[in-house]
């Protein structure tokens, strides 16, 4: 397997009154192309602040992020903003779909903001709403579709233009418990089958089992990384679990939901 992402004591920190405060603190991790990996913790853990940095949204205070071998950090804004475009495929609790744009306009508009719509970006788009099982909706715009549809497209369009890393901000949020699975499954399935590096953002606990190892972070550290399948199994369902106390994690029980951290 490639080494698609990797973070070097990355640190955030905020000014706040006199003093600062570590958002983010010494976080260290790698992921391999091809692997699914669930960023968990409660509310303040550092989570989507961690998340924000490997997008090139915000600068880390210190530290080193790095993509397909090249340092995030080191790069001017101009830099990371293309490098954004290209390389880094993104899905949020809100899809942000354009109104007025059918399901597949929004996956092809991706493609005229890095000025490759072209017949090859079209077949493509197309192949990838027919894959997430779109083929009869794809013409649909999204007040037309049901949430877990949009949230198809919305997956569609953070693969269009085939990054190296995907990352999921709370996509499950806002479905219903059927379709949150429906839509992770496909997510973690289409991660392993075109060689992606995938990082989730997840409060619910029982998407886990999607999820090729577990980074479980707590006040800004990462505390652990959850990788054996009874750890895994005992995430997803913490009622039978005898392996890790829920207080460990920070959590109260699985599917709670929690403000993003």
């Amino acid at each position: 397997m490639t080494l698609a992402l990797e973070t070097r004591a990355v640190v955030k920190k905020y000014p706040a009154g006199a003093g600062t405060v570590t958002a983010v603190d010494e976080v260290s991790f790698s992921l391999q192309r091809g692997e699914f990996v669930a960023l968990v913790g409660p509310s303040g853990s550092g989570k989507t602040t961690m998340l924000a940095m490997l997008a090139t949204l915000l600068r880390p205070t210190s530290g080193e992020i790095i993509i397909d071998g090249q340092d995030l950090t080191s790069m001017s804004q101009a830099e990371r903003t293309r490098f954004r475009r290209r390389r880094i495929g993104f899905t949020f609790q809100a899809n942000n779909l354009v109104s007025y744009l059918t399901g597949l306009e929004n996956v092809e508009l991706m493609l005229r903001l890095n000025g490759e719509l072209n017949a090859a970006g079209r077949k493509r788009a197309r192949e990838l709403l027919v894959l997430l099982g779109m083929e009869e909706r794809m013409r649909a715009l999204p007040r037309q579709l049901s949430g877990g549809q949009q949230q198809r497209v919305a997956i569609a369009r953070s693969l269009i233009n085939q990054p190296s890393l995907v990352l999921a901000d709370e996509p499950t949020a806002s479905l219903d418990t059927e379709r949150a699975f429906q839509v992770v499954e496909t997510l973690a399935n289409l991660v392993h089958e075109q060689d992606r590096a995938g990082i989730m953002v997840t409060h619910d606990l029982r998407m886990v089992e999607f999820a090729d190892r577990i980074i479980h972070m707590l006040d800004g550290r990462v505390e652990r990384t959850i990788t054996p399948q009874d750890d895994l199994v005992c995430l997803a369902d913490p009622a039978a679990c005898t392996v890790i106390p829920m207080d460990t994690l920070g959590f109260e029980g699985a599917g709670m939901a929690e403000p993003a951290g």
